[in-house]
């Protein structure tokens, strides 16, 4: 697995996969798989963020495959890779917080950003397959390159320019799977939009998921599972994700001592805040700030 991936739990046996988030590099990252098999990918695993999956034109037999196999690993399910191509492959792997500001709030908060439609798929092995036709074969080879270009000089401007290239590539998704992405729009989703709502507007108060779920006028046992079975996550850990990005950004664009983060991010007790922040990010508050500098 790429170092940016680390297993943070297990579901039912599952091994659930996250980003590990480095302040010192934007949440984006690119894999290469060109014959070997990765492990965790032979294996059922659940990713805990997006990712893309392309698959060059005539990794196989040029003579045969003239269009690219592209997959949409969706956060949350449990992928079952056991058919997909892997020769000549490229992951591209992502935290939504790569697409900047408007992406703070949980991912699964597709009003906001449409772009990330297509993962919300629902397929039972956790992958979309899409067929990238030849026109539009450069376009993600370059795209992809240049990604990697960015992320490897860090010249000035990288962050932004590689948040472009990875926004190019999500606008051909986006188009290359529109039917997918209608029918999202046409299904009842509002339940889990208001749930992400009351979640951004009170997650710098001590709010519960028992408050959440009076807010959308249900019990906490049925919003659980129904939050669970639409993102594979549930409530209080998309509650406690928000509240890190929260402070992620605190501890780096602020000199806010860690006791206040705490506070401005819903967290009264300052040592319960600093355990949930090493279990989420791999070091104390202390450490991700020095690193961020």
């Amino acid at each position: 697995m790429s170092e940016r991936m680390r297993p943070v739990r297990y579901e039912a046996g599952v091994p659930v996969y996250r980003y590990s988030t480095d302040p010192a590099v934007p949440p984006l990252s690119v894999m290469r798989f060109t014959g070997v098999m990765v492990p965790a990918h032979g294996v059922p695993h659940i990713h805990d963020f997006p990712v893309l999956m392309y698959v060059a034109a005539g990794a196989d037999d040029p003579a045969v495959s003239r269009t690219g196999d592209l997959y949409v690993v969706a956060p949350g399910a449990v992928i079952d890779a056991a058919g997909m191509r892997m020769e000549s492959a490229y992951g591209v792997l992502f935290d939504p917080a790569a697409l900047g500001d408007d992406t703070r709030a949980p991912w699964p908060a597709w009003r906001a950003h449409p772009l990330l439609f297509p993962f919300l798929h629902g397929n039972a092995d956790g992958l979309l397959r899409l067929t990238v036709p030849a026109e539009r074969q450069p376009l993600w080879e370059s795209t992809i390159a240049a990604i990697e270009e960015e992320l490897s000089a860090r010249r000035a401007g990288f962050r932004q320019a590689a948040a472009a290239h990875l926004t190019l590539l999500l606008v051909d998704v986006a188009r290359l799977a529109d039917d997918v992405v209608g029918d999202l729009r046409r299904s009842n989703e509002t339940v889990l939009a208001e749930v992400f709502d009351a979640i951004e507007q009170g997650f710098t108060e001590p709010i519960s998921l028992r408050d959440i779920a009076r807010s959308v006028g249900m019990t906490p046992a049925y919003l659980t599972t129904l939050v669970r079975r639409r993102t594979g996550r549930t409530v209080q850990d998309w509650l406690t994700e928000r509240r890190m990005t929260e402070a992620r950004r605190l501890l780096s664009e602020s000199d806010l001592p860690v006791n206040e983060i705490a506070r401005r991010v819903g967290i009264s007790d300052p040592g319960y805040f600093a355990r949930r922040f090493r279990g989420e990010q791999g070091m104390t508050p202390r450490a991700w700030r020095s690193s961020s500098l």
